[in-house]
């Protein structure tokens, strides 16, 4: 029995990572959605207040605009969550992308970059997005809500389209994924919690706490609202290449991406009692075109063109005739011996039961491609990511050529015969 330790610290990093996200935007949702429900209390000092009922029981929120009176003896802080939640995906990150960049990160197809150029790459955009967007909010553009995302959005669309042409489009989307996740833990770093700590100190010494610091806070918390759902999609798309596999991967992430900011946005204004048809509106059109643009997307099989110009030759018309007959035939109903060496070639070093791919111990996703049955099985999955959207084998680091996915394809389409 062998152990796998690398297969193991994918699981638990990623089974700690879904945990403590769902933790952290259970929280955010939950607060933002309070906020935004709270009424003038009928008395005390308190700026708002909230009846609800759960499991049960009754339960009374009050919030304190600036803080009450005196500093409640059991104060709870709201920061594991996002913490750990950042922790593990970036943990994660590095096991996969980073100790696997060869395989995962780098398309020499796009950029020839070494392991340790585009690991650097990836930590400099990391960095890069939270100071651009940290020093963005310093500015008066921060109290203009919709200037300010579109700003933010549009610099996250143009890195995506940078990253996409430099690394493997699937690592591009998570890397586009962790920098929004830096940038939201951040908030909750350098500004929320330090902001809180300020607030809870000043009070202790029996000051009263400047607003802004309550006030810029919340702005960052508004913000990580508003990222969250982008953030989830990216989370999950790695397992839908006809998203990454797209020939413009950076647009279909940024029609979802933005699909996902009105979706959110639909309901924070359901929360304070607004409108929001116009905006669900929206938020079903942008669907559609994400929809309809990444099903356009997909790339129809055409005859297999040879990967070598073709010599013309002088062929008796008899001859000729039989010839066309014979291919006909072929061509309607083509066998697995016509895609088989094609497998072996590009699929079978990481899709077998010993792959001989250093990046795998065992068959990605448990998927042997080193027989007819299970090559067969699979035929839908290996026309969409290797004929549809293009993106295995990944970084095409074998050079699959445009003539032998057009044959996957046409043995696919023909009924994946024998």
């Amino acid at each position: 029995m062998m152990f796998d330790l690398s297969a193991w610290l994918n699981l638990g990093l990623r089974w700690l990572h879904l945990t403590t996200g769902i933790a952290w935007i259970g929280a955010s949702f939950y607060f933002v959605w309070l906020d935004m429900h709270l009424k003038p209390p009928a008395d005390g000092e308190a700026s708002g207040e909230l009846w609800a009922v759960h499991g049960g029981g009754f339960y009374h929120n009050q919030k304190y605009q600036v803080a009450p009176g005196k500093m409640p003896p059991n104060l709870h802080w709201f920061k594991w969550e996002a913490y750990a939640t950042w922790l593990s995906g970036s943990a994660l990150f590095v096991l996969i992308y980073y100790f696997g960049a060869r395989t995962f990160l780098i398309d020499s197809s796009k950029a020839h970059l070494d392991e340790f150029e585009a690991i650097g790459l990836s930590l400099a955009a990391l960095l890069g997005a939270w100071l651009f967007y940290h020093l963005l909010c310093k500015t008066k553009l921060a109290d203009r809500g919709l200037i300010f995302g579109a700003i933010w959005f549009g610099a996250l669309v143009g890195a995506a389209y940078g990253l996409t042409h430099i690394f493997n489009s699937r690592a591009a989307y998570l890397q586009i994924g962790a920098m929004i996740g830096t940038v939201m833990v951040a908030n909750v770093f350098y500004v929320i919690i330090p902001n809180q700590r300020k607030a809870v100190a000043t009070l202790i010494a029996g000051g009263t706490p400047d607003p802004a610091l309550g006030k810029a806070g919340k702005q960052r918390s508004l913000h990580n609202n508003y990222m969250t759902l982008p953030v989830l999609f990216i989370m999950i798309s790695n397992h839908y290449p006809m998203t990454y596999g797209a020939s413009r991967p950076w647009l279909v992430l940024a029609l979802l991406g933005l699909t996902g900011v009105v979706i959110r946005h639909v309901f924070n204004l359901k929360n304070v009692g607004r409108p929001i048809g116009p905006t669900v509106v929206l938020a079903a059109a942008l669907a559609a075109v994400s929809i309809g643009y990444v099903s356009n997307e997909q790339r129809p099989v055409s005859p297999a063109p040879s990967d070598a110009p073709a010599k013309a030759t002088a062929v008796p018309a008899q001859t000729r005739a039989v010839a066309a007959k014979t291919n006909a035939v072929r061509a309607e109903r083509p066998g697995y011996a016509s895609v088989a060496p094609i497998l072996a070639r590009h699929c079978s070093g990481c899709h077998s039961l010993r792959p001989t791919n250093s990046a795998f111990t065992a068959p990605p996703l448990g998927i042997s491609l080193d027989s007819y049955e299970h090559v067969r099985a699979q035929a839908p999955r290996i026309k969409a990511v290797t004929v549809d959207s293009e993106v295995m084998p990944l970084g095409n680091a074998t050079g699959m050529t445009k003539g032998e996915r057009a044959a996957i394809g046409q043995w696919i389409d023909a009924g994946a015969a024998k």
